[in-house]
């Protein structure tokens, strides 16, 4: 049994990850979480009831050193994991200064945390994004790819990379970088795509599209990415950067139109385009070979995974309904003011 702090284990990914662990494993939990808009309680609200020896949920922002400190020195973990960050482009496209405090300096302030308290390995979540727009190419993105972030959210990831590769080269820090694809699944905030059209379905506005919505994007189901992380946590090399994607390569208006198809709505009455996001990357695309060569192999396609994302939300109301008013939800363009 070892002991794994997940920082920012509240989030869509982070909490499927927890609840990975919980499922599968007899290894103690420990969360670590700002309970920011994205990071809820809700999310492992019921774990914390059925299994309490096991999982402790500590509210606590990545950018406070002591209080970080204080965690890792009290529980001792064996393995930290983090992935805190603020994600939504969108978000990122109007307000970049909260981006760059928490995935800059907050990854400055953890990996400072590490270094002093030699902890024995830190496992980063990056995005396939640093990569930027591969739509020059036919070619995918190997792990030594050169780094070419597009957004605001993109370049704050890239820059944690290179602050974490820095550490491991200069203070001897033992890390993983893990590099996923577009995840989605039950507990994703409705900010993102694929919940933000089902819900908006749900509510009666229609499906939007950003512009022509051909950007192509490789899509994974959370429950499979989950077990990637998981085989690298147990085989990965340190030092090394992993790349975790499906290869279901899908246009962001084929997901929507699927969606739109499997809820029983119009396609023609039911979606709208709108205009792009500003730097939109028009394709990403990574190469696996070094993750399948751990023995890990993707198993949920995306017809599949859209169906039991669909059901979720269909089922839990009560989960996103708090979170309607949001305007990245209700805004059919929600960075019009900038």
């Amino acid at each position: 049994m070892q002991s794994i702090l997940v920082i920012g284990g509240l989030g869509f990914m982070g909490s499927n990850f927890v609840r990975y662990l919980i499922k599968n494993t007899d290894h103690r939990v420990i969360v670590y979480d700002k309970h920011t808009y994205a990071g809820r309680l809700e999310n492992v609200k019921d774990l914390l009831e059925k299994y309490p020896n096991r999982i402790k949920v500590i509210r606590g922002d990545v950018c406070n050193e002591e209080l970080l400190e204080f965690i890792i020195r009290e529980y001792n973990p064996d393995i930290i994991i983090n992935f805190v960050a603020e994600t939504h482009v969108d978000r990122s496209i109007n307000e970049p200064a909260p981006f760059v405090k928490t995935n800059i300096l907050g990854i400055f302030s953890l990996l400072e945390t590490c270094r002093r308290l030699e902890v024995p390995l830190l496992i980063h979540i990056s995005t396939d994004e640093v990569y930027g727009d591969l739509s020059w190419t036919k070619d995918e993105a190997s792990e030594d790819w050169p780094l070419n972030p597009s957004s605001p959210y993109s370049a704050t990831k890239a820059s944690a990379d290179l602050l974490i590769k820095a550490y491991g080269r200069t203070y001897g820090l033992k890390y993983i970088i893990v590099r996923p694809c577009n995840n989605y699944g039950p507990y994703q905030h409705p900010e993102k795509l694929i919940p933000r059209t089902i819900i908006r379905l749900l509510l009666g506005k229609k499906a939007t599209i950003y512009g022509d919505g051909m950007q192509i994007r490789d899509w994974i189901y959370v429950e499979d990415f989950c077990e990637a992380l998981y085989t690298i946590m147990n085989k990965g090399k340190i030092c090394e950067i992993y790349n975790v994607a499906a290869h279901q390569y899908a246009t962001v208006k084929d997901v929507v139109y699927k969606i739109v198809e499997l809820m029983g709505k119009d396609p023609e009455r039911d979606i709208i385009h709108v205009r792009e996001r500003p730097g939109e990357d028009r394709r990403y695309a990574m190469k696996i070979d070094k993750i399948l060569q751990l023995g890990w192999r993707p198993v949920t396609t995306l017809e599949e995974g859209l169906k039991r994302t669909v059901r979720w939300y269909l089922e839990n109301k009560w989960w996103w309904e708090p979170l309607i008013n949001d305007r990245y939800v209700i805004e059919d363009e929600p960075w019009i003011n900038i």
